[in-house]
C-alpha cells in the first residue's frame, strides 16, 4: 500500500472536449460507468473521469492517462505528453457520508483511488489492489452495502464486487500476471476497518462466494440493498444455449463472513413454457415502497435483443428457510447444495417491446412509473396503476439513429423531474413529463400522466409548480373517461342518473364540487335528489319515462375554480334492441345503459366502466370478412411511408387502415384509395416511437378485421457520398453511404425541386443519378422520406463536363487498341462510367475498357475493339451519364478543319451581307409597329383613367350590417400592449373569470397598497427612467402595467399622471417646449395614451366608431372593384402610391351565379349573385363569395375559407377550380396563380361551393400561401423578372407606365371622400356644444400649466394639445382599426389609412406647406382640402377653450363611473406580479432614490415588506 499522509494530491483536470446544451453532454470517449450522488453526476470514460452538476454542466474532469513508474506509482500526464498507461475504471462507488468517490479498475493489474467527492481532481489515496474485474465487462458489477457490526446502530460500509465471466471474456489472459479473484467479495471502504481499506479479510478469514465450477460462465446484471437485505441478480448461461436467471439474497449482519454465509437463492422464470429456458435478464430496477418488495426486470425471451418484455416480481426474501437449506446449487461459500432453489413467477408482464435495454422504476402518488430505454435510441415512459393496468406508453425521447441506451437510468434527485439517460458517448438529462404541452384540462387528463395536474392558473403543470391546492389530476386507477355516467331504474319505476368524476383533486378544489343538470324541454331533477358529494352526484328524474328519440341532458360540473359541460343523451334502455352487434353495444353503453348477455338493460346501482365490453364483440352480418395477406413495404422509418400497398381478400368494403401498438393506445387510422378488392393503397402514418405495430382494416361499422404487422425503425442517415462530385449535365451514378437508406423514396439537390428516384436501395448504401445543373457549384443533398426532407451531412460539387480532346487507334493483331485523351479535371471519372464505340461506315463497334492512366494534365483511357475485321476508326462515340459526344482522330480533325475553312470563307461573306440587309429592313418595320402599338396603349390607358375620374361616384354600400366592436378589455389591452401578446393575455381576464370577484394575496396586496403612495410611485418612475438599461419597451410596458393595476382607481391614476407631466414640462421648458409629448420617450407619455383611451372609449363607440367602420368598409369595397395582386397585395384602386398596381393587365367584371352544397348527397341552395373580376384568383373568388354571403344574410358562412373548395359548371359537369394545377402557366421557375380568365369562366357562369370535409377533393392541397417561399415561387398580376422571350402572353409585353395610373389614386379619393369628411367631423365635432369630459379637462390642465410656466406663445399650447389628443390617440385609432373592431388589416388598407392619417395630422399643423410637382402623392391628394380642415380644427380648439370648466368633483364622478363600468375585466394580480419584476430588478436604485427624496422610514420598510412577501410567495395567485 502507498499512503499519502497529510498530503493532498492536486491534479489539474484537463478540459473535456465536449458540448453541453439543454440537458445534453457529449463525452470524449464511450461511457464505461457512471454514478449519481449528492446532486452530482460522475462519468468514467476510457480516458477521462468527469464530474458534472445535476444539470450536466462540467465541474471538473480528471485525465486517466499517465506514466507508470517502476510498475508501482501512477502519475497523470497531459494529453500532449507521452504516456505508457491508462487507468480504466470498472467500478465507481460514491460514499456521501465520507465525501469520497471510490474508483477502481485496471492499469496493469488492479488499481484503486479514493477521490474527493466535491472535487475529483483531489486524489486522497491510491493503491494497487484488485477490486472488481480485470477487464471492462458488462457481466460484473460493484455497489456499496451496509452491514450491521454488533448492534443495529453500528454499521460498516463495504463494496460488494460480483465478478462475471462471459464466453468472450479475455480476463483469462491476465491471470498469469494478476491474482485471481473470487465470484463475490466484500471490500473495505476506509482504512479504519479491519485489514485496512480495500481488504476482503474478516477476523483472520477471507469470506467469499464462488461458483460450483469456478470456470462456469456467469453474468451479473444488478445489485442493491433494501434495509439489511442485499439482492444480487445474475444470468447463468449454459453451453446448450439455455440460461437461468438467478436471484441471491444476503442478510447484512454480523460482519462479512456471516453476510456471505447467509446466502439464499431463487430462480426467476417468466413462464412455464419450454422456450423460457432461453430467457435472459437484461436490466432491472426495484420499485420504491415498503413490503412486499416489488422489482421490475427487462427480460429477453429468446436470449437475444429483439423479443423483450418488462415483468414485475415480488422478490421479498424468504426468511423461513432453515439454516441447512440455505446452500445454493450454483453459488456457495464452501459446499454447494444439490437441491434446486425455489422458482419465482412474475406478478404480471407489463409491457412488450423490441430492443428494451434498461429500466428505471419510480413511485408517483399511487402510480408506478417506468422509464424504459431501448437499443434503438428511445426513452419510453409507462405509467401503471395499483392494479397493474398500464396507460398508453409515451416516447419522451427518440434518437434519429440506433444508439443504444446504457443499461442503467438514474433519477435526478435534486428536482425529481428529470432522468439521466446515457448513450454510448453522450449523457442526456430528459424531463420525466411534458405537462406543458397540454393546453386544456381534457388534454392534461387524457395524457394519463401521474406527474401532471391541471392548475387553477389554466395550465397543465407539475403539482409542486401549482401554487394553490386548487388542482385536478387523474385518479389512482386507470380510467378511459374523465366523467362516466349510467342510468338506473329501480323497482318503483324511478329513474336515477349517476355521474362519476374520475379525478384526484387538491384540498381546495374538493371543497367546491357541484353538478347542475339541465334539459331544454323541462325541469329535469326532482328535489329528492341528494346533494353532490365528490366524486359523485345523482339526479332523480322527475319523469319516469324517456322518449324513444332520447333526452339531451347538459351537466355543468364545477370542481374548484374549473367548470365544464358534459353533453349526455339519455334513452330508454329497453328500447335499444336489435341483433347483438358492436354498433348496438356502443349505442347501449353511450346511453348510460348496461350491456350483458348480448342485450341492453338498465344499469346496475353505481357507475361502471363498460367501454371495453363492445371491443370484444364481432361485427354481425353475413359478409365475407376482410383478410390481409401482405403489406408492402412492411418495414418503414418512423416518418412513415406514402403509397403503401395492402394485399388480401374481401377488401372492397374497407374504408380505413388502423395502425396500433401492442398496448391498444391511440390507434392511427389512414384512409384508403385505389381499392380493387384484393389490393388497396394507403399512407403509413408517422409515429413517435420505433417498434412493431399491428395493422387491421376498418369497415363502415367501425369493426376491424385481419392482422398484419409493420415495423417502425430509425430514420435514414447518410454519412458519406461517393464520388463527391458530378458533371453539370447530370446523370452520374452516385452512391450514398449511411444507415436505413432502404427507406429513402427520393433524393433532392438544393438547386432543383426535382426529386430523383434511387436506382438501388440497400440498408447501408443507395445509388441514384444526379440531376443536371446550369453552372458549377456545391449542392446540398436531401433525402425524401414520406413527407419529410432530411439533410445529408455531406455535399456534392458540380464541375464542368469532361473534355475529350482526341484519340489514337493502333492495330494489335486482329484487335484495335484505342487511347482516348481527356483534359485532367476534378471529377475523378472511372473506367466504369465511360462507354465507348468505334464508328466505321455508321456501324458501331463496342470498345472494352482496359486501363486508365494519368500524365501531367491529361487522363488516358485505353480500351480495345476486338475483331473488327477490315474496319478502321476515325470517329468514336463516347457516352458518360446520359450525354454522348463524338470524337475525331487528331489528323482527321486538322484536315477536315482546313478544308472547311477554305470552302466556307466566301460563302460566309455572301450570307452575312444578305442576312444583314434583310434583318435591317425587318428591324425597321418592327420598330415602327412597336411604336404605334405603344402609342395606342398609352392613349387608351390615359383615356380610361379620364373616364374613370369623370364617372366615379360615391355609390359604395353604406349598409354594412352590425359593426363588430371589440369589447372594452380587448380594445384596452391592444392599446396598452400592442407588441406584447404574452402581457396582453396575462393581464386580461377570460370569460369564466369576468364575474368572479377576487382578493389579492399578501404579496400583491402589499404592492397594491404601496403603489397608492404617490411619493413612492413617482419616485419609482423617476428612478427607473434614470437607468440606461431601462429601455423604451420597458417604459411602455411599465406604464401599461400601472394602468391595469390602478384601473380601479382612475382618479388616483390621473393625479399621478398630472404630477409626472408637471415634472416632464419643467424638464423641457428650458429647451424646446414645442417638442413636449411629440414622441413616447417617457413613462408618462405612454400613461397619457392609455388614459386617453380609457376616457374616450365611450365617445369612440357612440360618436366616431360607426364613421370609422364605414370608411374602412368603403375602402375595402373600392379596392375590390379593381384587380388586387394576390402575391404582393398591391391594388389598382388605392390611396397609396406605394401600393398602386400600375402593372395590371386588362380585366372585365363578371356576375357569377353561386350555389352552396347542402349535405353530402348533392343538394344545393338557391343561387347567390356575386360580383368578381376575370383576373381574380381562385382564393380571391372564395373571399368575395363569403363576403357577399355575409353581407346578404348578416352572418358568416358556416365553413372557414380554408375548408372551402369551388367547382365551375362546364358542359353539364363540374370542374374543380384550384389555385395551382397542371395547367398553370409557368415562366422560368415561377408559377402563375390560376384566375377565372385562365379557366375561361364567362359572364353568368355557375360556381358551386363545397366543404372539403364533406366533399374531399381528389387531389387535396393546402393553400399555396402556406408555402414559406410563396412570394418567390408564384406570381399573379405582376410578372416575374424573367427574359422577355419566356412570356407567352403577348398582352403582358405591353409597356405600362406608373404615372399614367396615378389617376386611380384620385378616383379612390373621390369614391371615399364623403366617408373621410364624416369621420374627421365626428372627431372634431361638438355634439350639444360639449367636448368629451377628458378632452376638456386635459386641455384646461395644459392651459393652467402654460400660465404657471409663463408661456405666452399660443403656438406652444396648440402643439401641446395636438400632441396629446390627435397624435397620441386618434392617429393610433385611424391607422389601427383592428384595435377597435374584430377585423384583419390588409397591407393595402394600411397604406390607404396612412394617407388619410397624414391628411388628418396636416389639418392640425400650423405651418403652410408649399407643394410642387415633385411633392409626394399622399400630400397632393388632400392638398385642396387641408385649408378647410384647418379652419374647422381652430374652431374646435376655440369651442373647447370657451366651454365652461368641469369641476373637480364632476370629473372624479366621471372617472369613478368609468372604473365601475369595467370592474373585474383585468387581472390585477398578473399585472402586479410583472410590476414586481421591475422593482426586484432595480430594487437598490429605487431605495436610493427614496432616500435622496427624503422619503419617510415607514415607506422604505413597506418596500422591504413587499420584497419579503414576494420572495416568500414566488408569485401572485388567487386566494
Amino acid at each position: 500500500m502507498v499512503l499519502l499522509p497529510g498530503l493532498l494530491f492536486f491534479l489539474m483536470g484537463e478540459p473535456a472536449r465536449c458540448m453541453a446544451s439543454d440537458g445534453d453532454f457529449k463525452l470524449n470517449g464511450d461511457i464505461r460507468h457512471y454514478a449519481v450522488a449528492n446532486g452530482t453526476v460522475y462519468i468514467a470514460t476510457e480516458e477521462i473521469l468527469y464530474q458534472l452538476s445535476h444539470d450536466l454542466t462540467l465541474v471538473h474532469s480528471l485525465s486517466q492517462r499517465g506514466i507508470l513508474i517502476d510498475s508501482d506509482q501512477f502519475r497523470r500526464v497531459s494529453e500532449t505528453n507521452e504516456r505508457n498507461a491508462t487507468f480504466r475504471v470498472n467500478i465507481l462507488v460514491p460514499l456521501v457520508e465520507d465525501d469520497a468517490l471510490i474508483s477502481c479498475g485496471v492499469i496493469k493489474c488492479g488499481y484503486c483511488e479514493v477521490l474527493d467527492l466535491k472535487n475529483i481532481s483531489n486524489v486522497r489515496y491510491y493503491e494497487h489492489v484488485q477490486v472488481g474485474p480485470l477487464n471492462h465487462s458488462k457481466a460484473s458489477i460493484g455497489f456499496r452495502v451496509n452491514v450491521e457490526k454488533n448492534s443495529p446502530t453500528q454499521t460498516e460500509t463495504y463494496i460488494m464486487a460480483a465478478i462475471g465471466l462471459q464466453q468472450n471474456n479475455d480476463s483469462i489472459k491476465s491471470k498469469s500476471i494478476c491474482a485471481e479473484t473470487d465470484t463475490v467479495q466484500l471490500h473495505n471502504t476506509n482504512n479504519n476497518q479491519e485489514g485496512g481499506i480495500f481488504s476482503i479479510n474478516d477476523q483472520f478469514k477471507t469470506p467469499k462466494i464462488n461458483m460450483r465450477n469456478n470456470g462456469d460462465f456467469r453474468e451479473f446484471v444488478d445489485g442493491f440493498q433494501i434495509n439489511l437485505t442485499i439482492y444480487l441478480f445474475s444470468n447463468l448461461p449454459s453451453k446448450d444455449n439455455s440460461n437461468k436467471v438467478r436471484l441471491l439474497w444476503f442478510e447484512g449482519k454480523n460482519g462479512k463472513s456471516e453476510t456471505l454465509e447467509s446466502l439464499r437463492g431463487a430462480t426467476l422464470r417468466i413462464s412455464d413454457d419450454a422456450t423460457d429456458r432461453r430467457s435472459r435478464l437484461l436490466a432491472s430496477s426495484v420499485i420504491p415502497g415498503g413490503l412486499p418488495v416489488l422489482w421490475s426486470g427487462v427480460f429477453s425471451l429468446d436470449g437475444g435483443q429483439t423479443n423483450t418484455v418488462l415483468a414485475v416480481f415480488d422478490i421479498s426474501p424468504d426468511l423461513t428457510v432453515e439454516a441447512d437449506k440455505k446452500k445454493d446449487p450454483d453459488f456457495c461459500s464452501s459446499d454447494c447444495n444439490q437441491e434446486q432453489p425455489k422458482t419465482l413467477k412474475p406478478k404480471t408482464v407489463l409491457f412488450r417491446q423490441n430492443y428494451m435495454t434498461s429500466v428505471l422504476a419510480v413511485k408517483q402518488k399511487a402510480w408506478m412509473v417506468f422509464f424504459i430505454g431501448t437499443g434503438d435510441g428511445q426513452l419510453i415512459k409507462l405509467a401503471v396503476d395499483k392494479n397493474y393496468h398500464t396507460t398508453c406508453p409515451r416516447v419522451l425521447y427518440r434518437a434519429n439513429d440506433d444508439r443504444q441506451v446504457f443499461p442503467k437510468i438514474h433519477l435526478d434527485q435534486v428536482d425529481g423531474k428529470h432522468v439521466y439517460v446515457p448513450f454510448r458517448n453522450q449523457m442526456k438529462r430528459l424531463p420525466v413529463s411534458n405537462c406543458g404541452t397540454h393546453t386544456t384540462l381534457e388534454e392534461c387528463w387524457s395524457a394519463q400522466d401521474p406527474y401532471c395536474v391541471w392548475c387553477s392558473t389554466g395550465s397543465c403543470t407539475f403539482e409542486d409548480d401549482c401554487q394553490s391546492s386548487d388542482w385536478l389530476s387523474i385518479p389512482g386507477d386507470s380510467q378511459q373517461k374523465m366523467v362516466s355516467f349510467n342510468v338506473v331504474k329501480d323497482s318503483s319505476g324511478q329513474i336515477k342518473l349517476h355521474i362519476q368524476t374520475h379525478l384526484t383533486v387538491g384540498q381546495r378544489a374538493q371543497s367546491n364540487f357541484t353538478c347542475q343538470f339541465s334539459a331544454s324541454s323541462r325541469e329535469l331533477c326532482s328535489r329528492k335528489s341528494s346533494p353532490a358529494q365528490f366524486p359523485q352526484c345523482t339526479c332523480i328524474l322527475t319523469n319516469s319515462t324517456l322518449s324513444a328519440e332520447g333526452l339531451p341532458v347538459t351537466v355543468s360540473i364545477t370542481v374548484g375554480s374549473k367548470k365544464w359541460l358534459e353533453q349526455l343523451k339519455l334513452s330508454n334502455c329497453a328500447d335499444i334492441r336489435g341483433p347483438p352487434t358492436s354498433l348496438l353495444c356502443r349505442q347501449c353503453i353511450e346511453a348510460g345503459c348496461e350491456w350483458s348477455k348480448n342485450s341492453c338493460s338498465w344499469a346496475s346501482q353505481g357507475v361502471g366502466n363498460q367501454d371495453s365490453v363492445c371491443q370484444m364483440m364481432e361485427s354481425w352480418g353475413n359478409f365475407s370478412r376482410p383478410e390481409i395477406s401482405s403489406i408492402s413495404p412492411s418495414v418503414v422509418s418512423f416518418y412513415g411511408r406514402n403509397h403503401a400497398v395492402l394485399s388480401g381478400h374481401n377488401l372492397r368494403d374497407v374504408t380505413r387502415v388502423r395502425i396500433q401498438a401492442d398496448m391498444d393506445c391511440n390507434p392511427q387510422e389512414s384512409p384508403v384509395w385505389n381499392n380493387t378488392g384484393v389490393n388497396l393503397t394507403f399512407h403509413i402514418n408517422k409515429t413517435d416511437n420505433k417498434g412493431v405495430v399491428k395493422v387491421c382494416v376498418l369497415l363502415r361499422d367501425g369493426s376491424c378485421h385481419g392482422s398484419a404487422k409493420i415495423a417502425y425503425q430509425s430514420s435514414p442517415i447518410c454519412t458519406n457520398i461517393e464520388p463527391s462530385s458530378t458533371w453539370i449535365s447530370g446523370k452520374r451514378n452516385i452512391t450514398l453511404i449511411g444507415s436505413h437508406l432502404e427507406f429513402v423514396e427520393g433524393v433532392v439537390h438544393n438547386h432543383t425541386h426535382q426529386e430523383v428516384r434511387p436506382t438501388r436501395n440497400k440498408h447501408q448504401n443507395l445509388t441514384y443519378d444526379t440531376p443536371a445543373a446550369e453552372t458549377t457549384f456545391t449542392s446540398s443533398v436531401f433525402l425524401k422520406v414520406a413527407n419529410e426532407t432530411l439533410a445529408c451531412s455531406t455535399t456534392i460539387t458540380y464541375y464542368p463536363d469532361p473534355v475529350f480532346t482526341s484519340f489514337t487507334s493502333t492495330r494489335t493483331g486482329n484487335d484495335f487498341q484505342i487511347t482516348i485523351q481527356k483534359e485532367a479535371d476534378k471529377l475523378e471519372m472511372t473506367m466504369a462510367e465511360l462507354s465507348v464505340w468505334g464508328i466505321h461506315k455508321e456501324k458501331q463497334y463496342p470498345c472494352i475498357m482496359e486501363a486508365k492512366e494519368t500524365d501531367n494534365k491529361t487522363d488516358f483511357f485505353i480500351c480495345e475493339i476486338r475483331n473488327p475485321g477490315d474496319a478502321t476508326f476515325q470517329r468514336l462515340m463516347i457516352q458518360y451519364g446520359d450525354k454522348k459526344v463524338e470524337l475525331l482522330t487528331s489528323s482527321l480533325n486538322v484536315a477536315l478543319f482546313s478544308l472547311l475553312v477554305f470552302l466556307l470563307i466566301p460563302c460566309i461573306i455572301v450570307v452575312v451581307v444578305i442576312v444583314y440587309r434583310s434583318k435591317q429592313k425587318k428591324l425597321t418595320d418592327q420598330m415602327n409597329k412597336h411604336m404605334e402599338d405603344l402609342e395606342m396603349d398609352i392613349r387608351n390607358d390615359i383615356r380610361q383613367g379620364f373616364v374613370d375620374l369623370q364617372t366615379e361616384k360615391a355609390d359604395l354600400m353604406e349598409n354594412v350590417g352590425a359593426i363588430p366592436f371589440l369589447d372594452y378589455k380587448h380594445f384596452a389591452s391592444r392599446i396598452f400592449f400592442p407588441e406584447s401578446g404574452s402581457l396582453m393575455t396575462s393581464c386580461v381576464r377570460d370569460i369564466g373569470q369576468d364575474a368572479v370577484k377576487v382578493q389579492l394575496d399578501e404579496g400583491c396586496q402589499s404592492l397594491f397598497t404601496l403603489l397608492h403612495d404617490q411619493l413612492f410611485l413617482t419616485t419609482m418612475v423617476h428612478a427607473l427612467e434614470e437607468q440606461k438599461s431601462f429601455t423604451l419597451k420597458d417604459k411602455c410596458a411599465l406604464a401599461s402595467l400601472l394602468t391595469v393595476s390602478l384601473h380601479k382607481n382612475l382618479s388616483y391614476l390621473t393625479e399621478v399622471m398630472e404630477e409626472l407631466l408637471r415634472a416632464l414640462m419643467q424638464q423641457n421648458s428650458n429647451t424646446q417646449p414645442k417638442l413636449l409629448l411629440r414622441r413616447t420617450e417617457s413613462i408618462v407619455e405612454k400613461l397619457l395614451t392609455n388614459w386617453m383611451s380609457i376616457c374616450l372609449y365611450g365617445h369612440l363607440r357612440e360618436s366616431v366608431g360607426q364613421h370609422l367602420f364605414l370608411l374602412v368598409s368603403a375602402l375595402t369595397q373600392q379596392t375590390a372593384k379593381g384587380p388586387v395582386d394576390s402575391v404582393t397585395e398591391k391594388a389598382l384602386y388605392t390611396l397609396s402610391e406605394d401600393w398602386l398596381l400600375w402593372q395590371a393587365q386588362d380585366f372585365s367584371s363578371l356576375k357569377l351565379k353561386v350555389l352552396f352544397a347542402v349535405g353530402s348527397d348533392g343538394e344545393v341552395s338557391e343561387p347567390l349573385e356575386v360580383n368578381a373580376l376575370s383576373c381574380d384568383t381562385v382564393e380571391q373568388v372564395k373571399e368575395k363569395i363569403l363576403s357577399t354571403f355575409k353581407a346578404k344574410f348578416g352572418f358568416p358562412y358556416n365553413t372557414a375559407l380554408r375548408e372551402v373548395c369551388l367547382e365551375y359548371e362546364r358542359d353539364s359537369s363540374f370542374v374543380p377550380l384550384e389555385e395551382v394545377d397542371a395547367s398553370s402557366e409557368v415562366i422560368g421557375e415561377v408559377t402563375m396563380l390560376n384566375t377565372l380568365k385562365h379557366y375561361k369562366v364567362p359572364e353568368g357562369a355557375t360556381i358551386k361551393v363545397l366543404s372539403k370535409k364533406t366533399h374531399p377533393p381528389l387531389s387535396p392541397q393546402g393553400s399555396v400561401k402556406d408555402d414559406e417561399n410563396f412570394s418567390r415561387k408564384y406570381f399573379h398580376l405582376i410578372d416575374p423578372d424573367v427574359d422577355e422571350d419566356q412570356r407567352k402572353n403577348p398582352e403582358r409585353k405591353k409597356l405600362k407606365l406608373k404615372e399614367v395610373h396615378l389617376t386611380k389614386l384620385l378616383s379612390t379619393k373621390v369614391a371615399v371622400h364623403s366617408f373621410v369628411e364624416n369621420l374627421f367631423r365626428s372627431i372634431w365635432g361638438m355634439p350639444q356644444g360639449k367636448a368629451p369630459h377628458a378632452v376638456k379637462y386635459f386641455f384646461d390642465f395644459l392651459d393652467t400649466q402654460a400660465d404657471n410656466m409663463k408661456i405666452t406663445d399660443p403656438d406652444v399650447l396648440h402643439i401641446w394639445k395636438t400632441n396629446s389628443l390627435p397624435l397620441r390617440f386618434w392617429i393610433n385609432i385611424l391607422k389601427n382599426p383592428q384595435f377597435v373592431f374584430d377585423m384583419e388589416k390588409t397591407p393595402n388598407l394600411d397604406g390607404c389609412l396612412s394617407v388619410i392619417a397624414q391628411a388628418f395630422m396636416d389639418s392640425f399643423s400650423l405651418s403652410d406647406t408649399q407643394l410642387g410637382k415633385h411633392a409626394p402623392t399622399n400630400k397632393l391628394l388632400y392638398a385642396k382640402d387641408i385649408p378647410k380642415f384647418k379652419q374647422e380644427v381652430k374652431t374646435f380648439y376655440k369651442q373647447i377653450r370657451d366651454q365652461s370648466q368641469i369641476t373637480e368633483s364632476q370629473f372624479k364622478d366621471f372617472l369613478l363611473e368609468e372604473s365601475k363600468k369595467h370592474e373585474n375585466e383585468f387581472n390585477e394580480a398578473a399585472a402586479l406580479r410583472e410590476l414586481y419584476k421591475y422593482i426586484q430588478r432595480y430594487f437598490t436604485e429605487i431605495k436610493e432614490k427614496l432616500d435622496q427624496n427624503g422619503a419617510p422610514t415607514e415607506l422604505t420598510e413597506q418596500l422591504h415588506h413587499v420584497k419579503n412577501s414576494f420572495d416568500g410567495l414566488k408569485t401572485c395567485s388567487w386566494n
